[in-house]
């Protein structure tokens, strides 16, 4: 079946168009994430082995040994999933080698309540063996969603890559101030405090700011800090213009990946 192409409304009236990731590349980052799994349950076993747990319990006749191993592969199985997805911007291991990732319906990340139900309901999508439920979903829906995607509202799409010929001048003038995305870390909790509004004016800043005069960018930078920067946890106070704009070209970095404009 071929890739379908999706246009997201967003609560701010932004349209967004993104390219449904279909069954073979799902499929593609499952096999990698289960690997992933594979091995970490492999070294839980090696860990179990090699500490005699099972023998320390074996004599008295304890279940305990069957309870920990049930809880610990609980917890890697389908929580792997849950917290990749919810603190990495809906990306496992696997989705981000293959350049997918999943998104709610409204083109934000997914929010803690719909990871949790979509991926509560991979057992329902495992059934009878090998996920083949979820395949058939996936196959069949017109957005490639499997049961979880569907009650959860989230989709999984492409992730997007700007075509660009050399470096735009603003990318030169990043480059020349030696800014990358890892000049300002913020985890994902973080980063939800913006919300889709606030990442748009920061790319309208960041387009105009080669072209604005020095007192026109002062003050705008001025303006744009206190907005933004309070919601972050960082203090615009003591700070001069070009450690503020330093912060806001930073910001625009991340905003690029984080919400996948076309910059």
């Amino acid at each position: 079946m071929n890739q379908a192409q999706v246009e997201i409304k967003t609560p701010e009236y932004v349209s967004l168009q993104y390219q449904v990731a279909g069954l073979g590349s799902r499929s593609a980052a499952m096999i990698i994430d289960q690997l992933l799994i594979l091995a970490a349950n492999l070294i839980i076993y090696l860990l179990f082995l090699f500490i005699n747990l099972a023998d320390l319990f074996f004599y008295s006749g304890s279940w305990a040994p069957i309870a920990i191993a049930t809880v610990i592969i609980f917890l890697i199985n389908w929580g792997y999933f849950f917290i990749a997805e919810y603190f990495f911007g809906g990306r496992t291991v696997g989705k981000k080698l293959i350049g997918i990732r999943v998104i709610q319906e409204n083109g934000h990340s997914t929010t803690l309540l719909s990871s949790l139900i979509r991926n509560l309901l991979r057992i329902i999508d495992m059934l009878p063996v090998g996920y083949f439920v979820g395949m058939l979903f996936v196959f069949f829906h017109s957005k490639h969603k499997r049961l979880g995607d569907i009650v959860a509202g989230t989709i999984v799409v492409h992730e997007r890559r700007a075509k660009k010929i050399g470096m735009s001048k603003l990318d030169k003038e990043i480059a020349k101030r030696g800014l990358t995305k890892d000049s300002l870390p913020l985890d994902e909790l973080t980063r939800r405090q913006l919300g889709e509004k606030e990442w748009q004016l920061l790319r309208i800043y960041s387009e105009k700011f080669l072209n604005m005069k020095p007192q026109e960018r002062g003050l705008l930078t001025t303006r744009l800090s206190y907005k933004l920067l309070p919601k972050l946890g960082i203090d615009v106070g003591g700070k001069d213009n070009l450690e503020l704009e330093n912060i806001l070209l930073t910001l625009y970095l991340i905003a690029r990946d984080e919400w996948e404009f076309e910059f």
